[in-house]
């Protein structure tokens, strides 16, 4: 076969260089109440960024948070103050695809704000895909998988109501691995919750809980028992993200079920200390926590050396982040928990022009450039905060 030759303009540079970057604010309401330990939602809140570069593409990216400020200490509101006035005029000119280089400038710009750095690294790997004509997983070492199992989370805190909705998803082939949010509730009133979704899915599901940090270690180490007892798969983030000691003793304590660390690791560092102390036997893997896909890739490779599991978090994000998140799990050679992506099914509208496809308890890759999915202007205009 004669060698072919790949041409490579010679303005591509020029062409690659960040023009402009700009970011909205939007608030698209959910289906049903969202209720997590330490507060609920009926509205979900995002920034969306719109990167252009010299050649006229244009890179989307996304950051969501919770209620506010409580998850973390960004809030959308702070994101796009920071993306406006700090992270975005260092940017400017940048060719697109520098992108250890423009991680460093967005360190150098601000500390921290990882969801508003992650929602711009994800425009800039969008932005260079849509002008290779590559998908972000490609330029990121190539993707071993079309589709990732996706959960569903319950989280009304209602047991008859969970039961439905999960009777409804597994009728539909949607969805087989529930996730239920704990915590917000006396942890007497959570396990009897628990018991009745347990043996109302018995066999047919598998069952994952979320405290969100709402227990201590005593309470914890009451609980923990009886959660294993009911075949409960895995419990994520017991105890309060600085206590990795309990998450230790927590987890070389006999009967605890296999714990996923979630709010403890937010870099490679947390990653490390974790993995050192033993205390987690998957972890949660999150743009909005990362910095972006290179530094969510960091954590998982420190994870995996541990012989720490992966599991794909999620934020509630539209089917822009959730494609961004597909592109990297996408590359992994082993995605032992799969991931919980449902975000784009809880939204009463999607914020692209075609949503991320679910089907066969999976949720599939987008075959497209970029991230692979495209901003629906008109509904940007529609959920735009004014």
């Amino acid at each position: 076969m004669p060698d072919s030759t790949i041409t490579i303009p010679a303005d591509l540079w020029r062409d690659l260089a960040v023009e402009s970057v700009r970011s909205t604010i939007v608030d698209v309401p959910t289906v049903r109440r969202h209720k997590l330990s330490q507060t609920s939602v009926t509205a979900q809140s995002y920034v969306i960024v719109e990167l252009r570069l010299a050649n006229g593409a244009v890179g989307i990216g996304e950051a969501a948070t919770l209620g506010g400020p409580r998850w973390s200490e960004e809030s959308v509101e702070a994101m796009k103050a920071n993306i406006d006035a700090y992270l975005a005029p260092a940017l400017i000119g940048l060719p697109a695809d520098r992108l250890e280089a423009a991680g460093a400038r967005l360190d150098a710009a601000a500390r921290r704000n990882n969801a508003a750095k992650a929602a711009i690294e994800t425009a800039l790997f969008d932005a260079v895909g849509r002008t290779l004509g590559v998908p972000a997983a490609l330029l990121l070492g190539g993707k071993v998988r079309e589709s990732v199992p996706v959960l569903w989370t319950l989280a009304s805190g209602d047991p008859g109501q969970e039961i439905e909705e999960a009777e409804r998803k597994l009728a539909a082939r949607l969805h087989r691995t529930f996730k239920v949010k704990i915590g917000a509730q006396a942890p007497e009133a959570d396990l009897t919750r628990l018991g009745r979704l347990a043996g109302a899915l018995d066999g047919r599901a598998r069952l994952i809980v979320d405290a969100n940090q709402a227990w201590d270690e005593t309470t914890a180490v009451r609980c923990l028992p009886r959660l294993a007892e009911m075949g409960i798969a895995l419990v994520e983030q017991p105890v309060p993200a600085w206590n990795i000691g309990a998450m230790a003793r927590l987890r070389a304590r006999p009967g605890t079920p296999p714990l996923l660390a979630d709010e403890c690791v937010f870099d490679a560092h947390d990653m490390l200390a974790v993995a050192q102390a033993a205390a987690a036997d998957a972890v949660s893997l999150k743009l909005v926590k990362h910095g972006g896909l290179l530094g969510l890739r960091k954590v998982a490779a420190v994870a995996e050396a541990a012989g720490i599991g992966l599991y794909g978090g999620c934020l509630l994000e539209s089917s822009i982040g959730a494609a961004a998140h597909l592109q990297a799990f996408a590359t992994f050679r082993e995605l032992a928990w799969g991931c919980e992506h449902f975000g784009p099914q809880i939204l009463v509208d999607d914020l692209v022009e075609e949503p991320l496809r679910f089907a066969d308890f999976q949720v599939h890759l987008p075959n497209r450039p970029g991230i692979g999915v495209t901003l629906d202007q008109d509904k940007l205009r529609r959920y735009a905060r004014q």
